[in-house]
Parts: structure tokens; C-alpha cells; sequence
């Protein structure tokens, strides 16, 4: 460990008055911990980071030296907090954001008006996303949003709010958006509560070997009967975005003019149609499906974002109507691969902002390969394969939304990874015994290469395919002006848009 980085911890520390027992309580980790930080014997994880920076102040550099190089997770969280139930069409953007500006309502009720500012990718991509219309409809009309797209914070997607009374400002919140629809606001952190004491693939295996139990069992038998019901009602909301996408046609909002076309797809058969050609195009019609009630707004569920919510439910459902899976069957298959989910959360990261998309497609394939390998009823070492093979060939895949908008490429990323996913558990059922790189090595190089990754391909608008002009049928540049809605003289009119972002915009 570079020794600067437990030196200016403790510095810090000391500095405020805290002993190493308050610092702990405070950011919900033991007293022996903040010892080994600050004597260099090990690394804070990437919560403690985020924790410490909003506890003790710490700077953009602090944190980036410690990034690389942190301690194991103590623990991970229930599946609860992995799949959940909400309007897109992004989980980091207008889910968690929504959280954000509903605790700072809250805070102070008795406000008049707030003002917001955004940063990293909440700014450079927060408008296409949609969140500013979550902090108007949260925080009023009238509010005033400031993208800051050159402050540094210690996470890519933090916003502050301040709250005014009589044209005073009487109090703010700062927080951030960490992915999946989870916050964490400074001064209101909560220890956190593990539900899972393993937090490596290879020790879950090795537990279910021992207890001669499947993984979903271990699921159950840490979260308790009441995850069965709470999934049960996840898997009846991703059937019903399913059925929603299906049947709707029209534009997507946004200004791309991309039409619908789960409903096309899902009614198009060619006479000689094989039955893998089929399967296919049905499975990608319920991406699809799932992908554009997301874009729209629609309720759907994290498997395990927002963006990459069709992945997961394709998959089940097509091979629930193909096989006639019952729920319970199907509820099996989703806390499998709520384990993957959250092993890769807990040990890597879900944040398209943090670690590219990798983060959120990547995540999800593996987690219905997993799922799906429950239902067919593959070995515990297969599942593992599957999962592996998934996230493996995902591995340095960019998030690079169009205008950050959730639609291109993220909507046909969903239906191809759904595809692959399928295909990952057909190679892990005849190769397993082959392999030569376990899941946990493949979840680590994940983090690696996210940590590697240029800013410019972490959704923020600033390189991939954003930047290769998106045309019309005219072959004219799609107007910024049609993708925001609005004239350049109201935006500048409402202090919605700086002079950079102004200058970005052009581009298109």
C-alpha cells in the first residue's frame, strides 16, 4: 500500500477530533480496521472510499490512490437490494437520484425552492437519462440545475442539493448515485448490513458441497422464507414489462426518433423458419420488449440496472414458455443468479459510470446464464462456467449511450446478451471440465479493466459511439436541439446547458 494514503487517513482523522473507534462507527467498519488503514496493513474497500471521502473530506487524488488496491469485502448484501422494482430508464440516473432528492425533501420540508448540481456523469449524460425531469417532479418545476463537468468527486455520479428558504440557503445534501438504484448520502450513512458472510464464488461452492445443498438453497437459507415472496413479486413485475413492451408501437421519448420494435419482431417468421432462428427472435423480442418499456419510463426491474433489466427476465420467460417452468422454478433460477449479481456488486462493480458497461450488461449475462443453468438443472462447477463464459466476453465493453439516452446501443445490447447467455450455458454444459479461469478471477479482472478504462467510455457522453453522429433518414445530423427537446436561447434562458456542454451539443 502506498503508505501517503493511511498516513493522510489518520492526519484526517486526528485533524477532526476522532478517535479511530468514532471513525469506525461512523463509517460502519471496526476499530481494527481503521488501524490497518492507517499502518499500511491493508486497504480500505471501494464503500469504505466513498465513506471515508464523505466523512473525513478526502480528496479526488486520496481516493484514487487507494482505488486500485483495497481489502477484500467483509460481506455481501441481500438480493433484495440487487433486484428491485422501478421507473427507468436508468437505475444510477433517475432511480437512484429519485432516492436522493426525496431524502433531501424530507430534510427540509419547510424549503421553498432547491437548487441542484450534477457531476461526472450525472452531468454530461444526466439530461438524456432523464434526470432532471426526476429533480423537477421531486423537487419542484422551478428548480435550478448546474451540470459541473470539471469537479472531480469521489464518484462519478454525485450530486448536492441546497435548499433555500426566503432566498437563504438553509441547509444541502451531497450524495451519490453507486448503481442499481443504490445511494449513499454523506452524514446519513448507515453501517451496512451483510446478509452474506462469503463473498467469493469459490467459497459458496464450497459451502453447497459441504451442506450437499444447490446455490439458491444457500440464498434461502441466508435471506430467510420472506425472499421467496419478495422475488415472486419481481418476477411478476418483469413478466408484466414483458407484456407492456410487446404490445406497444410508436416512438421512443428522446428525440432519436427510434420507433418500437418488440412487437415487430416478436410476429415476424420467415416460412422456412428453423427453430433456433426462432428462438432467437423471440428471445430478443422479449429484450426488446423490456429495453423500450425502459426507455419510455416504463416500471421495470434492476437484473441488475435499469439498463440492463431485459437480460435477465428474456431469458426466463421464453424458457418458462417453452419448458413450463413453474414460478417457483423460475424464482430457483433468479436467486442463482442473484448470487452472481452480487458477487460481481460486491467484488467489482454494477456502475456503468464506474466500469463501463462490462458493469451492467456484462452483469446481467452472466446472472441469467447462472439463472438459466439452475433451471436446466446444471452442477454447481457448470453454473460457474456459464457465468464465467458470460462476463468473460464482455470484458472492456464501453457504456457509451447516444446522447445518454438508454437506447442506442443499450436496448440490442440486452437482446445480444441474452442471446450469449443462452449460448454460455450450452458451452458450459459439455466443457466445464475443461476450464482453466474461475468466476472470481474473470469478476476481478472486471474491476481491473473498469478501473483502466478511459473516463471518456464510462457513460459520459464523451467518446464511442456518441461521437460518431447520429443521422436521420435524410442523412441531415439529428438537431441537439430535437434530442433535448428544446431551442438553444430556452436552455441557455433556464441555466440548464454551460457554455461547454452548449459547445458539445453542436457536435450532432
Amino acid at each position: 500500500m502506498n503508505m501517503n494514503l493511511g498516513e493522510k487517513i489518520k492526519k484526517m482523522r486526528i485533524g477532526q477530533g476522532l478517535t479511530q473507534a468514532e471513525l469506525a462507527k461512523r463509517i460502519g467498519t471496526t476499530n481494527r480496521a481503521v488501524s490497518k488503514w492507517e499502518n499500511g496493513l491493508s486497504y480500505p474497500s471501494y464503500p469504505n472510499l466513498v465513506r471515508l471521502s464523505h466523512t473525513l473530506g478526502l480528496s479526488q487524488e486520496i481516493y484514487t490512490e487507494g482505488k486500485k488496491q483495497t481489502e477484500k469485502p467483509t460481506g455481501m448484501r441481500s438480493l433484495r437490494e440487487l433486484y428491485k422494482a422501478g421507473c427507468g430508464p436508468s437505475s444510477s440516473h433517475t432511480m437512484g437520484p429519485e432516492k436522493i432528492c426525496l431524502y433531501a425533501r424530507e430534510k427540509y420540508s419547510r424549503a421553498d425552492a432547491f437548487s441542484v448540481t450534477l457531476y461526472g456523469s450525472l452531468a454530461k449524460t444526466g439530461m438524456g437519462h432523464g434526470t432532471d425531469r426526476v429533480i423537477r417532479r421531486i423537487l419542484g418545476e422551478n428548480t435550478a440545475i448546474h451540470p459541473d463537468y470539471e469537479t472531480q468527486k469521489v464518484h462519478p455520479n454525485t450530486m448536492e442539493i441546497t435548499a433555500w428558504k426566503d432566498n437563504t440557503a438553509v441547509g444541502s445534501v451531497r450524495a451519490c448515485s453507486v448503481g442499481g438504484g443504490d445511494i449513499e448520502i454523506e452524514g446519513a450513512l448507515q453501517p451496512p448490513i451483510y446478509v452474506y458472510e462469503h463473498t467469493s464464488f469459490a467459497r459458496i461452492a464450497a459451502y453447497c458441497r459441504q451442506h450437499a445443498m444447490p446455490l439458491y438453497a444457500y440464498a434461502e437459507e441466508r435471506e430467510g422464507r420472506g425472499l421467496t415472496a419478495y422475488l415472486l413479486d419481481m418476477w411478476k413485475t418483469m413478466q408484466s414489462c414483458i407484456r407492456r413492451g410487446l404490445s406497444a408501437e410508436g416512438i421512443l421519448p428522446g428525440g432519436l426518433g427510434i420507433e418500437r420494435k418488440a412487437k415487430y419482431l416478436y410476429g415476424q417468421h420467415h416460412m422456412d423458419e428453423s427453430a433456433q432462428t426462432k428462438e432467437n427472435r423471440i428471445v430478443c423480442a422479449y429484450a426488446f420488449a423490456v429495453g423500450e418499456e425502459n426507455a419510455a419510463g416504463g416500471r421495470v426491474v434492476t437484473a441488475p440496472t435499469c439498463g440492463a433489466a431485459g437480460v435477465v427476465p428474456a431469458v426466463l420467460y421464453y424458457f418458462r414458455e417453452k419448458n413450463g417452468f413453474r414460478d417457483e422454478d423460475i424464482i430457483h433460477a433468479m436467486e442463482t443468479g442473484g448470487i452472481i449479481g452480487n458477487l460481481i456488486k460486491t467484488n467489482a462493480s454494477i456502475s456503468g459510470a464506474e466500469c463501463g458497461c462490462q458493469a451492467e450488461i456484462g452483469s446481467a449475462c452472466a446472472m441469467a446464464a447462472a439463472a438459466l443453468g439452475e433451471l436446466l438443472h446444471l452442477t454447481v462447477d457448470q453454473i460457474e462456467y456459464a457465468a464465467e463464459i458470460a462476463l468473460e466476453h464482455h470484458l472492456g465493453l464501453t457504456c457509451d449511450p447516444v446522447c445518454g439516452l438508454v437506447q442506442i446501443p443499450c436496448i440490442e445490447r440486452n437482446a445480444v446478451a441474452a442471446m450469449r447467455a443462452i449460448n454460455a450455458v450450452t458451452l458450459a454444459n459439455f466443457l466445464s471440465e475443461t476450464r482453466k479461469i474461475s468466476l472470481d478471477s474473470v469478476i476481478r479482472t472486471m474491476k481491473e479493466t473498469g478501473d483502466d478504462i478511459s473516463g471518456r467510455y464510462k457513460e459520459t457522453g464523451e467518446g464511442g459511439l456518441p461521437r460518431t453522429g447520429i443521422r436521420k433518414c435524410n442523412e441531415k445530423p439529428l438537431s441537439a436541439y430535437a434530442i433535448f427537446g428544446r431551442k438553444k436561447e430556452i436552455c441557455k434562458g433556464l441555466g440548464i446547458f454551460t457554455k461547454k456542454m452548449l459547445k458539445i451539443i453542436e457536435l450532432y
